[in-house]
């Protein structure tokens, strides 16, 4: 095993082979966020989403994908610019992984690529223990998955972080009243469709525990720009709290706890969630 991945996961107490499979996914996306960053990425974009609220504000759960922003909107941005930097890194470390774009179907303003590779051997160099790879079949695909918006709404506010593993790097990302936004954006208008994401409403919890702010002026630039709120719309912080209530009186708690148990530990802290839960917290929502 190379010597920067034990250390790195060193950090994680792994019980299970789920514990491992989630550890080693982990490594990896901080590995991509190095080569990322290496290459030059964060020049024109800043990361955001639930893994970055892990990796640089301690959310407690696992996160399965890297979201990126551009900074300014820019259709023409070539993603994979940034492919053999990247795999250059991974493979730096050892890892077999492979980057491929998903191909465009119609014109879209997220690019998607995935980095892969066999969850077997992989496992076997993170952990080097043949019981390790038991269970887990020879043809198991891990992967991380990143996604880049290359028409993002306006007025968010960015800042620069840095991560010391696997080597000293700088990722320039969204501040959490931005973050805090791009969240209530999801709870709000995220298609759930017959899966109800109760992951999102764990991480709204998250940011109402640590009075994180709202960044007002971009929440209201993405609900314009997803066409859920019009120009005339008077956007005060009532009317976001009044479109927060409506939301939960038509959310299934039940399905949305089922969601989010498989990336958590302390499954116990989902047995408080209610529509009238969930109301009386969002009773202490502040805008910046």
């Amino acid at each position: 095993m190379d010597m920067i991945i034990d250390q790195m996961l060193k950090s994680y107490n792994t019980q299970t082979l789920y514990d491992k499979k989630n550890a080693m996914k982990e490594v990896m996306q901080e590995l991509v966020l190095c080569g990322l960053s290496r290459a030059g990425f964060f020049k024109n974009a800043a990361f955001y989403g639930g893994t970055a609220l892990r990796i640089f504000y301690g959310l407690d759960r696992f996160s399965e994908d890297l979201d990126f922003s551009l900074t300014i909107v820019d259709k023409d941005f070539d993603l994979k610019e940034y492919f053999p930097t990247l795999e250059k890194e991974i493979r730096a470390y050892g890892l077999n992984m492979i980057i491929s774009e998903k191909k465009k179907t119609r014109e879209r303003q997220i690019l998607s690529a995935f980095l892969k590779g066999n969850t077997k051997e992989h496992l076997l160099i993170f952990y080097a223990d043949n019981d390790t790879g038991k269970g887990v079949s020879a043809n198991e695909t891990v992967r991380i998955k990143f996604e880049v918006d290359i028409n993002p709404p306006p007025f968010a506010t960015f800042e620069h972080k840095y991560r010391l593993l696997p080597i000293p790097y700088e990722v320039k990302l969204y501040d959490m009243p931005s973050l805090f936004a791009g969240k209530i954006h999801a709870v709000i208008c995220r298609n759930w469709q017959n899966r109800v994401k109760g992951r999102d409403l764990y991480d709204y919890i998250f940011y109402l525990a640590r009075q994180s702010e709202v960044n007002q002026k971009h929440l209201r630039e993405r609900l314009l720009q997803s066409g859920h709120i019009t120009e005339d719309i008077a956007f005060s912080l009532e009317e976001i709290k009044e479109m927060l209530y409506r939301r939960f009186d038509f959310i299934d708690f039940g399905q949305a706890k089922i969601d989010v148990e498989p990336f958590i530990r302390d499954t116990s802290v989902l047995n408080v969630w209610s529509a009238d839960f969930f109301k009386q917290i969002t009773e202490g929502l502040k805008t910046v």
